[in-house]
């Protein structure tokens, strides 16, 4: 089961030791199980959206039971998007319309989840004794924490990960995309025959261009590299040893950190602690993280030049 489990990580530079020690392992035996029901990822995918939206709903109702059927919900949403990647990388179903249904996952759980707590908080009263109730203010820190820090800590993180397999694997094992192929593809699909298509890639070109507009001095590096075709070994090797440490800060960027302050905040019923959490703690590290990344390309780039 060792070598079948390493088999389906993307890299073991960018697993995080929960996930190799914990969910990894269970998302294995779920996707053996999917496998032999010739179920396929995509499907799995849409499972776990189900699964992290009624794990959501749970979390509008202020008691320990919706709370724990909420985390253990989560929980298994988790588990299943982790097993439809195995899944993939196992019978080779790998698609973009999959990594595009696996970004949706997470929004729309988190979606859910944002709302839950905002109108279970919304009539209630604010901490440190105050006679005042949240109202609408629960409202604006849940936005500010998922729309401006949420969806860009994520989103840096994503590709910084993707970026590292781009420089250790090259295009084969990496889902480095990019903006301008994506927005071509997108003006050659006609709306009514490819609505559906057509509709992920409006909403993933801007993610990418989005992504893209975070790290100038990588676009610079990898245009350097693509129009030269030069990158050694070694220089792979000086890049992979700089952006390596960089790894677990975008893993807790990501699900499992973030994910274990979700659920402390509830379990103490104090929910607002985790957009706290995001504004500060997560937008101080991704704020790190990108210096710490934008320096190591412009660093490169001044090498190779």
């Amino acid at each position: 089961m060792a070598n079948e489990l390493k088999s389906t990580f993307k890299s073991n530079d960018t697993e995080e030791w929960l996930d190799i020690y914990f969910t990894r392992p269970i998302g294995l035996l779920w996707a053996r199980l999917f496998r032999s029901l010739g179920i396929h990822p995509n499907v799995v995918t849409i499972l776990s959206i189900i699964l992290g939206i009624a794990a959501g709903i749970c979390f509008y109702f202020p008691d320990y039971v919706h709370t724990i059927i909420g985390i253990l919900l989560l929980m298994c949403a988790n588990f299943y998007d982790s097993a439809d990647g195995q899944l993939a990388r196992m019978t080779g179903q790998k698609t973009r319309m999959g990594r595009m249904l696996d970004g949706f996952a997470g929004d729309a759980w988190f979606f859910t989840i944002y709302a839950a707590i905002c109108l279970r908080l919304q009539g209630e009263a604010m901490p440190f004794g105050t006679n005042e109730t949240w109202g609408l203010w629960i409202w604006m820190l849940a936005t500010l924490s998922g729309l401006k820090c949420h969806a860009q800590q994520c989103r840096l993180a994503d590709y910084y990960r993707n970026i590292h397999l781009w420089i250790i694997k090259g295009e084969a094992g990496s889902e480095l995309d990019n903006s301008a192929t994506l927005n071509k593809e997108y003006n050659s699909l006609n709306w009514r025959n490819d609505t559906l298509w057509k509709l992920f890639l409006f909403f993933y070109k801007r993610y990418t261009k989005a992504q893209e507009e975070s790290t100038p001095a990588f676009q610079r590096l990898r245009s350097h590299i693509i129009e030269t075709n030069e990158f050694t070994a070694k220089q792979r090797a000086a890049f992979r040893a700089g952006s390596l440490p960089l790894m677990k800060w975008t893993n807790i960027l990501t699900f499992n950190t973030r994910a274990i302050i979700l659920y402390l905040s509830l379990l103490i019923m104090q929910p607002w602690i985790y957009f706290v959490a995001e504004i500060i703690v997560f937008q101080a590290l991704y704020y790190y993280m990108r210096r710490k990344h934008e320096n190591l390309c412009k660093q490169m780039l001044q090498t190779l030049s």
